[in-house]
């Protein structure tokens, strides 16, 4: 029988000390009770649930991936689930090898805007900004433009794309390489992009999971590092509800869309560390919502051995505990815990069908696959291909471009992720006499686009957040070069000042007859193990970099006509400045990747139709609510980051904060975005389907498949005499055949029922979840209740694109005023046509996650829907049954 331990049924009921989550991290002595205390708990949930033979999408891979796996034996079973060691191979990540039969290791390789550590690909657009787009197809073509350059690249899995985190707090650092700040509108954008990598034949990753929603604290080594007296790692601490609601939502789509692999995060939640949660990895990511795929460890984020094979890890990454260490919690050790019986066998065969499944999924072939033609470790042709160990020298970098025709899809998105926030008549441009472009945001890094690890800097045009979710630029278009290339065929006059401390220069050119002033500032975030100007991943305040803020109150002081052009990672405050009516537009442009100069020209010009905020702008930080947890507050030991907000977060916070003081209404609210046109909503209709009652999922699954026998000999597992070991390699085989020798873990010697929570071996038959059965949940979360239209008609005189946007109030007490469920972006509307915009309402659309059944209920509370252009621009609106 599964075990949940849930109280009340509640994922985070009443309190516990850390001794629960003391217990997942070592594994060792019986489970404790959740004593008295303020600390929040995760519940134990075992056994880790096997694949599925019947999974939707997944028939053909299973078998196929049964037909492989049955071949292996012990040692070639471990080498697929753990990571060769950091730096012991070509990618950031690789698992061991299995030659008998044709594989090679699994190359695993950053990340979600584009290939890191290689050469010849594409910069595309960051999430943020491909998210302001709202554009299914423009979501789908990007992630299959992204899996092509990997493919070609010889990388099996793609780390990408990003849901965590979601961006709980304006300041987090890494916000940008997610799409929205709404769950819906994430959920949609990972599909898409999941969809489009692997049709392009590469496993997509999502990733952070869960609630990894700052930088500050991640992990105790890197705080250390910054001066912090911690030994553990931040623990977010939420409920279930709001788990359910908002952070998880994303990450359920994703499992829908067949996606082949997540990324456990560094952070615990609840006080257990991500990657050995037994809740959140077995009970809700493979029970709950049926996922079939594979969980991988972010890099340094497994802290156990078999305590995280029990709790559903199932690839070590990058294999080592410290890089370059030559240690590993798995390696030998899970060789070992195979025999010793502290893993099942079930357990790891379970760990290679799933890895293996969505190898064959996407395609794959065994012995087929792309060569590794590229080495993450340099730029020269020839290196070595063991680089940690100086091992095995070879061509390694053979230049292969995969950049195909992409530029045209990057330019595309990023300006139409651009978005209009303020416009006095100044847009679109047209042939103007005089520009002057003024700040160093419009012109390049002296040291080049890439002369900054992980573009760990804020030098120059701002085209990419910084950290391990980057890639290299092949170039980068400034906004400077593709103006002054604009003016020159426009014939207009064109200057620029690119430093920002230049003053004089800026008023002598500004203070000219005729000129058109165009200001670009930024705000820059990224990883927490850079900091740039104080600024340690996530961002100190909400304010423009370098002192944007100074010089565009100085250039509108001075020019009455004054644009703006911002390039941020998410919010700025705009309160001091953006109702001056010398500045006549302000427009947000996100973080545009390689095309950067090219994609806001074709904004400013009117060549392409602007996007929609996938965030909103706030008038101070406080009006957020939420924010990052800056300094410890739980003395050396975990720092406690609760999500006391709930649900409300971003706009649905702005919604309650207004409904209780109007001077809470921000700037500009979520899903906001000047049009070139202008259009009349009309002829709402709502069409209620006939679909029989939700019945929570019964029966049983099959119990746990294990393929063949594996020997109890350890000398059988001894590191064969014929091979030479390479330096801090990791390896399956064991140095000596005594137990207690070959581990560094003196549980090892116990026996399993003392060392394992009770039900982590159970390969029986278990019940299945009332909520689950099938990939992304119970099927009839997914059935059409009602169907919506509505009428968009283009009344201005330029065709442009419209993004009419639905919005559901569940009722109830405590619950947001609306929520997104439903968008779409119309193309090409022509100035008096009209089209039909249309958004299905599915059972899980209409639900709230109930925590005493453990099940999604649609409630007895009205349930209102609007349809309109923004989140508070909502002309439409209907009464559901």
């Amino acid at each position: 029988m599964r075990t949940s331990g849930l109280v009340a049924a509640a994922l985070c009921a009443a309190s516990t000390s850390s001794a629960a989550a003391i217990y997942e991290r070592q594994g060792n002595g019986s489970i404790p009770q959740p004593p008295a205390s303020d600390l929040a708990y995760s519940p134990p949930d075992y056994p880790s649930p096997w694949m599925d033979p019947e999974a939707n999408g997944w028939q053909q891979a299973y078998a196929q991936a049964q037909a492989f796996v049955s071949q292996l034996t012990l040692l070639e079973k471990v080498n697929l689930t753990t990571g060769v060691g950091w730096m012991s191979e070509r990618c950031v990540g690789n698992t061991g090898s299995i030659p008998r039969l044709g594989l090679r290791g699994l190359c695993l390789q950053d990340g979600p805007l584009g290939l890191r550590l290689s050469d010849y690909n594409s910069a595309f657009p960051v999430g943020i900004t491909a998210g302001a787009t709202w554009s299914r197809h423009l979501w789908n073509d990007r992630g299959r433009l992204m899996g092509t350059e990997a493919k070609g690249k010889g990388i099996d899995v793609l780390l990408g794309p990003a849901s965590g985190p979601i961006g709980r707090a304006p300041t987090g650092g890494r916000n940008w390489e997610g799409f929205s700040v709404d769950p819906y509108m994430a959920g949609i954008a990972m599909a898409e992009t999941i969809k489009g990598i692997q049709d392009a034949g590469v496993i997509a990753t999502a990733k952070h999971y869960i609630a990894n929603e700052q930088e500050h604290f991640r992990q105790a080594g890197e705080a250390q590092g910054y001066g912090f007296d911690v030994d553990e790692s931040l623990s977010s601490n939420l409920d279930d509800k709001t788990l359910h609601e908002l952070y998880a939502w994303p990450f359920q789509d994703s499992v829908r869309a067949g996606v082949g692999a997540v990324m456990c995060s560094y952070n615990q939640i609840n006080n257990s560390y991500g990657c050995q949660n037994s809740k959140l990895m077995n009970g809700i990511l493979k029970d709950e919502f049926g996922f079939q795929g594979f969980i991988m460890s972010d890099w340094q984020a497994q802290h156990a051995g078999a305590a995280t094979a029990a709790a559903g890890l199932d690839m070590s990454m990058p294999g080592d505990t410290v890089f370059n260490s030559g240690r590993s919690y798995w390696g030998a050790n899970l060789t070992l815990g195979v025999v010793n019986g502290t893993v099942a066998p079930w357990r790891l065969d379970d760990m290679a069908m799933r890895i293996m499944a969505a190898f064959f999924k996407v395609g794959r072939v065994v012995g087929e696959t792309e060569d590794i033609n590229f080495s993450s470790w340099t730029r020269d042709s020839i290196g070595f291909i063991q680089p940690h160990a100086s091992e095995n020298p070879a061509q390694v970098n053979f230049q292969v471009d995969v950049r195909g025709n992409h530029a045209h899809h990057i330019r595309e998105s990023a300006a139409k992720g651009t978005v209009i926030l303020k416009n006095e008549g100044a847009l679109p441009l047209n042939k103007p006499k005089f520009i002057a472009v003024i700040g160093e945001d419009a012109g390049s890094n002296p040291a080049g686009p890439n002369g900054c690890n992980d573009r760990g800097c804020a030098a120059g045009t701002y085209a990419m957040g910084w950290g391990s979710g980057t890639s290299q630029f092949p170039y980068l278009v400034t906004p400077d070069a593709a103006l002054q290339r604009q003016a020159l065929e426009d014939n207009s006059r064109y200057e620029s000042v690119l430093q920002n401390n230049q003053w004089a220069a800026v008023q002598g050119v500004v203070s000219q007859p005729n000129v058109t002033a165009i200001v670009f500032a930024n705000a820059a975030s990224g990883e927490g193990y850079i900091s740039v100007d104080g600024n340690a991943g996530d961002r100190k305040n909400l304010t423009l970099w370098n002192s944007g803020d100074e010089l565009i109150k100085n250039v509108s002081s001075i020019c009455s006509n004054t644009i703006v052009v911002i390039h941020s990672v998410g919010p700025v405050l705009l309160t001091d400045w953006y109702e001056n009516p010398n500045i006549t537009a302000i427009v947000w442009a996100g973080v545009p990747g390689q095309e950067s100069g090219n994609s806001i020209t074709d904004i400013l010009y009117g060549k392409r139709s602007p996007g929609r905020s996938p965030f909103t702008w706030g008038r101070t930080r406080e009006s957020y609510g939420a924010d990052v947890l800056y300094e410890p507050n739980n003395g050396n030991g975990a720092p406690q980051s609760d999500f006391t907000e709930g649900v409300f977060i971003d706009y649905r916070e702005f919604d309650r904060a207004t409904a209780e003081n109007p001077e809470n209404t921000p700037l500009f609210e979520f899903g906001f975005g000047l049009s070139w046109s202008t259009f009349e909503y009309s002829n709402l209709n709502v069409e209620k389907r006939q679909v029989r009652p939700y019945n929570p999922t019964t029966g049983q699954t099959i119990a746990a498949p294990s393929f063949g026998n594996a020997s109890t000999d350890l000398d059988d597992y001894l590191f064969p005499s014929n091979i030479r070991p390479i330096r801090n390699f990791i390896y399956p085989y064991l140095n000596v055949s005594s137990a207690e020798d070959a581990s560094d873990d003196d549980s090892y010697g116990e026996e399993a029922a003392d060392f394992l929570p009770p039900g982590a071996l159970d390969g029986s038959a278990q019940p299945k979840n009332p909520a689950g059965g099938a990939p992304g949940g119970n099927r009839q979360l997914w059935d059409i209740l009602y169907t919506i239209t509505a009428t968009i008609t283009n009344t201005g005189s330029a065709t442009t694109d419209e993004v009419p946007q639905l919005y559901l109030s569940h009722g109830g007490e405590g619950e947001p005023v609306r929520v997104l469920r439903g968008f779409e972006r119309i193309e090409r509307i022509a100035p008096g046509e009209s089209k039909t915009f249309r958004a299905e309402l599915t059972r899980r659309d209409l639900s709230n996650w109930d925590t005493v059944s453990q099940n999604w209920v649609i409630t007895d509370a009205p349930k209102t829907i609007w349809v309109g252009s923004s989140s508070r621009n909502l002309p439409l609106t209907a009464t559901l049954e």
